[in-house]
């Protein structure tokens, strides 16, 4: 997860974005926050979507061949 002062110098930098615009330096640090933004949320993702099992309603497991491969991957 970002902290909390990385967030909010993200935000910081989108309001003046909307607002004023940025200078280059600032334009350079928001794509290098969002960035990292970007790579904590898709690996967040890909930890919940790892821990799911889809099952439908008469009970069998219906789980994409694609993360199931995933998942035994993961375990090895």
């Amino acid at each position: 997860m970002l902290s909390k002062e990385k967030m909010a110098r993200i935000n910081e930098l989108a309001r003046k974005a909307k607002e004023k615009g940025l200078t280059e330096t600032e334009a350079k640090e928001q794509s290098k926050l969002r960035g990292e933004y970007l790579q904590t949320f898709r690996s967040s993702m890909l930890n919940t979507i790892k821990s799911v099992t889809v099952i439908d309603p008469k009970g069998n497991d219906v789980t994409p061949e694609k993360l199931k491969k995933i998942k035994r991957n993961n375990l090895h």
